[in-house]
């Protein structure tokens, strides 16, 4: 049976067809514009961002391998540098470097607007030190430190121009100044 009279016998005329192939193929097209991102070079595509970092001084020399699971302290509860700058479409690597989560907040969001008053728990710790869950102005929230390992590499594309607060959400390291910002430009 050739397709025509297949098509003809299911009662599926020519144009339905037709009419099937070009809505598969504006799905297949808006599927790919989706994952259409121009490419970008030079200093400003990317920026690195230590967040967080282990101590090579101190008392006690601290041996990872010996515990991978560090204990909170000495972590460096910084972001390093505290203020990256890239151009609008690109990114930011955040290295995490201990128990922290990362939140990105709108252009204009000031350190004194996050709200820290509900705290998801963290085993072990006194309520009082939880994860701050202020999800006004919040762009971004990196994975929960209670799920994944404590050094991990964490990629933010930032599409639009501004000024981006950058938190540890963990509030005891929020509260001693645990924050940065990203400037994106033109």
């Amino acid at each position: 049976m050739k397709r025509r009279d297949l098509l003809a016998s299911a009662g599926i005329g020519s144009a339905a067809v037709l009419t099937g192939a070009a809505g598969a193929r504006t799905v297949a097209r808006a599927h790919e514009d989706e994952h259409a991102h121009p490419t970008m070079d030079g200093p400003l595509a990317n920026a690195t961002v230590s967040f967080g970092a282990w101590p090579a001084t101190g008392d006690t020399p601290l041996d990872r391998t010996a515990l991978p699971i560090a204990p909170a302290a000495p972590n460096i509860h910084q972001l390093l540098p505290r203020t990256a700058t890239i151009k609008a479409g690109g990114s930011v690597n955040f290295i995490v470097a201990g128990f922290h989560q990362i939140a990105v907040y709108a252009p204009g969001t000031k350190p004194d607007d996050i709200d820290t008053s509900t705290l998801l728990p963290i085993p072990g710790a006194p309520p009082t030190i939880g994860l701050i869950d202020d999800p006004d102005n919040r762009l971004f929230r990196g994975v929960s430190p209670l799920t994944v390992g404590q050094d991990r590499v964490e990629v933010v594309h930032f599409g639009k121009r501004g000024l981006y607060l950058v938190v540890c959400l963990v509030s005891v390291h929020f509260a001693s100044g645990m924050f940065g910002w990203v400037r994106v430009l033109p």
